[in-house]
């Protein structure tokens, strides 16, 4: 019988080693696995983790292993390529930092074998990703496991896949369950016993057969049925010779039909189904991407407790244990490889290979119903060989799974008729209007607007978000990085986005904050702080609740700025989500009234006088918070960017005159602004000779969407962003100077 030791103990680690060792070197640092090299490095900011080849060695005793005629060595997770080395023998190579493979080791075990793994997350041309707004951190970072079988055993050598495929088709109210098996080495007269269980374990049907695939029809079948019920029965494999169960295997699934209608939005067995949700990213603060179990189910608690119906897991395959939960708790997902921002032409077998992993490892989830094919990978335009990439991929998709779709997340720049977006079976988009440029406003108008011109193109909104940290206004601004701001975004998005019944699924960017340690905004270096989550998972940001509020039955009411104590103003803004109908607010005891909100959303004007203590009261459920009459800001409350040339609380404003705080919308509609506008961008962009393309800012073509997009900013974050991504060099004293000219510009009446 199969049996699978864990290797996660003890390892010997360098990452200064000169290459692989003859012998066990034992001045190398010890660590357990799930282990990685940059849980720290990867998230303090620079873009200077450690990114090179580090070593793993282990002694392996073959007296201490089960008996068995065959062994295979299986990493669940290396990052991003790995050469696996036994008694100094190079054994296999790897490209692909987040899939299950596997080793056949059996011919070069002795009694005390030297096992090294060199993991290799340096980049390359060959291996995605290479260009992502996340660190891509190296290690041994999943579990290691020897499996020790028989000569005949259940397949493990096909792309890291579990050597049984069970695929149930809904026919009424039953269902056929086929169920396939894949034997290495099968001898003639084995047979295969295969049984169903349901939910509770029982066993409802069995039967022995010679050949590797079966059906069985199951009657008045209880369906999965996401988050509201998700009912998992389990299929069994055993491979028998001599009347002796010599392997087995087994895969939990559900039985489930769906549709993405391009008016209705998804289906969930003939049911409209709205997908609401959020993505998620698998790192940690002081552990980068070498999650254990009981972090895994935290993740999935705070998104159950959210209320989200659907998870986008970007932007790579996952851990298997995350996607047993996402079945069980009834998460309906998104699946996608880490093809990523940046085609490279030299990498689409990588592409390949790690799309077959993906569907093979994954293909028994019921919660699974998209494999993405990229992610913004049209950011700098499609090309031929770009769309071929895709359409290979597309294909693949379909030929080794003919029951679920396809689908990619296009970058806000792609425009609508690009030929990239005819490849999928269902599109969705990344838009950031209202953070990256743009208006809370234009989301909702603009997936209309797509809508209206391809109708038969179900449309999704794969990414949206804006960063929010400890800092706090009550004048929450585009850019600032408070909280506050966080939330008002929210509310606009959620308010759009949910009310468009004909959008697939929504997806937010992100539930938790995030390693990418290129980034340097926001007060705090190393991270993505776009989540409604702290990357710790300590705190719950305001945001949190609002989507609570739409998505959750769990009774509850929350006051939000529990973190915003001093408060200048004599009255101050003040306000709670809650999925109830009616909130009553307390001041010191005293009421300021019942509130009723559709939105869910509450808002109240408080007196903001001395210390007052607030409780909002919304049926059962009560929460607290307190505020502080100050004369002053509280500075701490303010970000102050380390480095930043000029801040924009700093900024001279005159009443009705344009500064660098205008948005560009508001410049570029006035006659003299759009001249000093075109002014700076001839400087910026040097001017180009005769005969030389037209010059793309910051990489894309100026389209009107785009100009839109740019509109939204302000003045000083367009040219601090502009400064970092055309190499345009703007000192204090240049910006005080635009500064003064906008200042004779009367602002436009809207």
């Amino acid at each position: 019988m199969r049996q699978i030791i864990s290797l996660n103990p003890k390892w010997g680690f360098s990452k200064t080693a000169a290459g692989v060792p003859a012998a066990f070197d034992t001045a190398w640092e010890t660590v357990d696995l799930p282990h990685s090299w940059n849980a720290v490095d990867g998230q303090d900011g620079g873009n200077d983790y450690f990114r090179g080849t580090a070593y793993y060695e282990k002694t392996i005793e073959k007296g201490n292993l089960p008996v068995a005629e065959k062994y295979y060595l299986e990493i669940r997770g290396a990052n991003s390529s790995a050469d696996v080395y036994m008694n100094g023998k190079h054994l296999a190579h790897h490209d692909g930092g987040y899939s299950t493979w596997r080793v056949d080791v059996t011919d070069h075990l002795r009694e005390d074998s030297l096992l090294v793994i060199a993991v290799d997350n340096a980049a390359n041309d060959r291996v995605y990703p290479q260009m992502a707004d996340f660190t891509f951190y190296g290690g041994l970072y999943r579990d290691v496991n020897l499996i020790a079988v028989s000569a005949s055993h259940f397949d493990l050598d096909y792309y890291g896949a579990p050597g049984i495929k069970v695929t149930p088709v809904m026919d009424g109210s039953n269902a056929n369950v086929e169920v396939e098996v894949f034997i290495t080495d099968a001898k003639p007269g084995q047979r295969v016993k295969y049984t169903v269980c349901d939910g509770e374990g029982t066993e409802i049907v069995t039967r022995e057969a010679d050949d590797t695939k079966t059906t069985f029809v199951l009657e008045n079948v209880h369906k999965w049925h996401g988050r509201k019920d998700p009912y998992l029965y389990t299929a069994k494999a055993e491979l028998l010779e001599d009347g002796k169960v010599i392997d087995a295997v087994s895969a939990r699934f559900g039985c489930r039909s769906f549709a993405i209608d391009p008016e209705r939005g998804f289906i969930l067995n003939g049911e409209e189904y709205p997908l609401r949700g959020v993505s998620r990213h698998q790192d940690r603060w002081g552990i980068g991407n070498a999650l254990l179990p009981e972090h895994h189910t935290e993740d999935m608690d705070l998104i159950c407790e959210v209320g989200a119906t659907t998870i986008r897991l970007a932007h790579y395959q996952h851990d298997q244990f995350f996607y047993d939960l996402c079945d069980e708790r009834g998460m309906v997902i998104w699946a996608e490889i880490p093809y990523i921002s940046k085609h490279m032409p030299t990498a689409r077998e990588n592409t390949i290979s790690q799309m077959k992993e993906l569907v093979a490892q994954n293909y028994n989830h019921p919660s699974i119903v998209v494999w993405g094919l990229s992610n913004e990978i049209s950011i700098g335009g499609s090309t031929e060989d770009l769309l071929e990439n895709h359409r290979i991929l597309n294909d693949l998709c379909h030929q080794m799974d003919k029951t679920r779709l396809t689908t990619i997340a296009a970058v806000s720049m792609c425009k609508m008729d690009d030929p990239y977006l005819q490849i999928p079976d269902v599109v969705s988009y990344n838009h950031y209007f209202g953070w990256y440029g743009g208006d809370t406003s234009m989301n909702g108008p603009w997936f209309d607007k797509f809508h209206a011109a391809h109708p038969n193109i179900p449309i999704g909104c794969s990414e949206y978000g804006c960063e929010a940290l400890n800092w706090h206004t009550s004048d929450p601004r585009q850019g600032d990085y408070t909280e506050e701001y966080q939330a008002y975004y929210h509310e606009e998005l959620i308010r759009q986005l949910f009310s468009r019944k004909y959008m697939w699924a929504t997806h937010v960017w992100n539930m938790f904050d995030f390693g990418a340690d290129g980034r340097n905004e926001g007060g705090e270096n190393g991270q993505n702080h776009k989540g409604l989550v702290t990357f710790d998972r300590s705190y719950k940001k305001d945001s949190f609740y609002a989507y609570k509020a739409w998505l959750s039955d769990e009774p509850f009411v929350h006051l939000c700025g529990k973190r915003y104590i001093d408060r200048v103003e004599a009255v101050t803004k003040v306000t709670v989500y809650s999925n109830q109908p009616k909130v009553e607010l307390f001041a010191n005891g005293e009421s300021l009234g019942v509130k009723e909100a559709a939105d869910h959303f509450f808002y109240f004007d408080v007196p903001n006088s001395g210390e007052t203590k607030l409780e909002a009261v919304a049926g059962d459920c009560r929460d607290e918070s307190i505020i502080r009459k100050v004369d002053t800001f509280n500075e701490e409350y303010r970000l102050k960017e380390e480095g930043a040339i000029l801040n924009w609380f700093d900024i001279e404003e005159k009443e009705g005159r344009l500064s660098l705080n205008s948005k560009m919308s508001d410049v570029i509609s006035t006659f003299r602004g759009k001249l000093l506008f075109m002014k700076l961008m001839g400087k910026m962009l040097g001017g180009k000779k005769k005969g030389e393309p037209k010059a793309k800012p910051m990489g894309f073509e100026m389209t009107p969407e785009l100009m839109s997009m740019m509109g939204g900013f302000t003045v000083l974050r367009l040219l601090t962003m502009a400064g970092g991504m055309m190499d345009a060099k703007f000192t204090k004293e240049d910006l005080l100077e635009l500064n003064r000219k906008l200042s004779k510009i009367k602002t436009p009446k809207k």
